[in-house]
C-alpha cells in the first residue's frame, strides 16, 4: 500500500496520522475503527488549534488511507469542511500569472552560451526547459543524458522514470524541443546543446546519468529543489516577484502563454502531461496575465452597447 505513494505524500500523511494516533490515544479509541462524530472532533480539535481547510483536507485523505473511502467522504464530514471554508476561507496564491516574455527577453542577454559560467548556462537552461515544455521541476530533474536524441530540426527526450502524472497504461510525456534558429539567444535547444558540451569535462570526474549536474565541486545530479532555486533566481534576476511566484510557476506561465497563442487545449495537456479528461490545467493553471485588462470586456460590452 505505502508503494502506491510518492515520499512526499508519504511525509505528508506522517504529519496527520500521528495526530489521529495521539487523539485515539488519549480518547482510549480504536484508530481502526471509528464512526462518523468521532472523526468530526478530531477534525474540529484540528480547526481550533490553527488548521486550515487544505491541511483538514489533507487529513481527511490520510485517515482515507486507513479508514477507507466511504467513511471519511460521509456527507457530514463534507459539510463540515464547507463549513470550515465558510469560516476561514482559503483562496489560490495568485490569479494571474506573470508574461514568458520578460524572462525570454531577459534570457536573451545571457548569449552567447560559450561565453557564459557553468552556474548561469545551467540557470538558463532549466528556465528555458521549464516554459518551453510546460513540465514540472521534478521531471526536468529526471532527464537522463542518454535518453535525449539530438536531430536536425528538433531534440527529442525520453522520460523513463515515474513522474507525478505517471498512471497504468499512460505514457510518460516526450518532450520535444524544436531548434529556433532565427531565436539563437533563448532556443532551448540550442542551450541544452551547449550545455551538454560544456559539462563533458565534470561528468569525466563523476558517476552521472542525469542531463543537471551541480554547479560546485564535487559534480553530482542535481536535485529538484536545486533547480527550483536556479530557475527561481532567474525568475528574480528578470523581475518576477518571487515573493508571490516560485520555480512552479514556470508552469501556470507558459501553459497560460500558449493557450492564449491559440494552441489546443488537447496540446497542451498531451505536452505538460495531463490526462485528457483531467481539468487540472482549467482550474488550476489558466491564469491571464498581471495587469491584463480582458476582464473589461463584459462591462464594455454592456455599458457601449449601442443597439
Amino acid at each position: 500500500m505505502l508503494n502506491s505513494l510518492s515520499n512526499n505524500t508519504i511525509s505528508q500523511y506522517n504529519v496527520a496520522l500521528k495526530q489521529w494516533f495521539r487523539f485515539c490515544q488519549i480518547n482510549r479509541i480504536d484508530l481502526y475503527n471509528v464512526s462518523t462524530p468521532l472523526i468530526l472532533k478530531f477534525l474540529t480539535e484540528q480547526f481550533h488549534r490553527g488548521a486550515s481547510y487544505n491541511t483538514l483536507n489533507s487529513y481527511r485523505s490520510a485517515l482515507t488511507l486507513i479508514l477507507g473511502k466511504t467513511c471519511c467522504s460521509d456527507e457530514n464530514i463534507t459539510r463540515f469542511l464547507k463549513g470550515v471554508f465558510r469560516i476561514k476561507p482559503c483562496f489560490p496564491k495568485h490569479n494571474t500569472i506573470w508574461d514568458p516574455n520578460l524572462v525570454l527577453n531577459h534570457l536573451t542577454t545571457l548569449f552567447p552560451n560559450t561565453s557564459l559560467r557553468l552556474d548561469k548556462i545551467t540557470k538558463k537552461l532549466a528556465t528555458l526547459l521549464a516554459l518551453s515544455t510546460g513540465q514540472r521541476v521534478q521531471t526536468l530533474s529526471l532527464i537522463n543524458e542518454k535518453d535525449i536524441a539530438i536531430n536536425e530540426t528538433h531534440i527529442c527526450i525520453e522520460i523513463n522514470n515515474i513522474i507525478k502524472t505517471s498512471a497504468p497504461n499512460r505514457k510518460n510525456p516526450k518532450l520535444i524541443i524544436p531548434f529556433f534558429r532565427e531565436k539563437e539567444p533563448i532556443c532551448p535547444a540550442s542551450t541544452l546543446c551547449s550545455y551538454i558540451e560544456f559539462t563533458k569535462q565534470y561528468r569525466q570526474l563523476s558517476d552521472t546519468e542525469k542531463l543537471f549536474l551541480t554547479t560546485k565541486k564535487p559534480y553530482h545530479n542535481a536535485s529538484s529543489q536545486s533547480i527550483s532555486r536556479w530557475i527561481k533566481e532567474m525568475l528574480r534576476e528578470s523581475g518576477v516577484d518571487v515573493n508571490i511566484f516560485t520555480a512552479h510557476s514556470t508552469r501556470h506561465a507558459s501553459t497560460s502563454a500558449a493557450s492564449r497563442s491559440g494552441v489546443s487545449i488537447d496540446v497542451i495537456k498531451q505536452t505538460a502531461g495531463w490526462a485528457g479528461n483531467s481539468l487540472c490545467f482549467a482550474k488550476f493553471y489558466n491564469r491571464p496575465l498581471i495587469n491584463d485588462d480582458t476582464n473589461f470586456y463584459f462591462a464594455e460590452a454592456i455599458i457601449n452597447n449601442k443597439n
